[in-house]
């Protein structure tokens, strides 16, 4: 949110003065860091919350201070919602940081119990909240699109490598390659290079000694070719962000109030004209 989208609102609705104070005071960076502050807070809260020792002596502080950072993130989006109103729901960070805050506010019994366990979300607010953090996430989301295409490769490949595991260890290593299913998760498990070769391959090479000429070609393909790209198109798209963060950016609420007072200026501008035709005119008739 900035103040420009206040201005082109006020512009069209006639909103009072004290909302656009509010908006100063509630955007402002001594609030901001207050915002984080709470975050961390109820992130340390959160966690002391699990262990049992801690709970038994101090649980009942641990909960008030729970409450009150929730009662905090609650007044905070109320705030905003009395600020902008609508505008409120046209940013996704705010839907993410509304539905974050509704989830903690679940009752802690019936159906709904289960919902509270998700409290912890809150914590993510600090990645709507530190701009640092929020590139980060604007990035990824940005790169989504191009990271699609690698998905369907990586897809591809994988079933063409599980069906073909199924078919050459499945009879001997069945523990491992019996179904497609357990070939599949085996074969992301040697893709992580987690306990792949004392693990599985080196057995499976006890029974088929030209095993080798599987696994190393799929670990080259899948671990240094495929993930290297994920990791490429991210970081590029990183710097294509960072290359346009280097330019001004105007928002469409700033747009529209620019070319609102810029249309505003021009018909100043003829009426001045308009008075100085008319008081040269006057002036010849003299």
């Amino acid at each position: 949110m900035s103040e420009d989208d206040l201005i082109l609102l006020e512009s069209r609705q006639g909103i009072a003065l004290w909302r656009r104070r509010l908006a100063r005071w509630i955007e402002s960076k001594p609030v901001q860091m207050l915002v984080v502050g709470v975050i961390l807070l109820n992130a340390a809260v959160l966690g002391l919350e699990t262990s049992a020792g801690i709970m038994a002596v101090h649980g009942g502080w641990l909960k008030v201070l729970d409450r009150v950072c929730l009662v905090f993130f609650v007044v905070e989006i109320v705030l905003r919602l009395s600020i902008y109103r609508g505008l409120y729901w046209k940013s996704g960070w705010n839907w993410f940081d509304f539905v974050v805050v509704a989830i903690a506010l679940a009752p802690g019994t019936g159906p709904w119990a289960v919902l509270r366990s998700l409290r912890v979300l809150r914590v993510l607010r600090l990645l709507t909240v530190i701009p640092a953090m929020k590139r980060v996430v604007a990035a990824f989301l940005h790169s989504i699109p191009g990271l699609a295409g690698v998905v369907a490769v990586m897809a591809v490949f994988f079933y063409t490598a599980g069906v073909l595991a199924t078919v050459l260890f499945g009879g001997t290593h069945p523990q491992w390659f019996g179904t497609l299913g357990g070939s599949l998760y085996s074969l992301f498990q040697i893709m992580t290079l987690e306990s792949w070769s004392m693990g599985i391959v080196r057995p499976v090479m006890e029974e088929h000694p030209w095993a080798w000429a599987f696994f190393v070609p799929f670990i080259m393909i899948a671990t240094f070719t495929i993930l290297n790209l994920f990791i490429g198109i991210i970081v590029s798209t990183m710097q294509e962000l960072a290359q346009k963060g280097d330019l001004p950016e105007l928002s469409t609420a700033s747009l529209e109030s620019t070319e609102a007072v810029l249309a505003r200026m021009e018909k100043d501008l003829a009426a001045l004209r308009a008075r100085i035709g008319r008081a040269e005119g006057s002036e010849e008739k003299v």
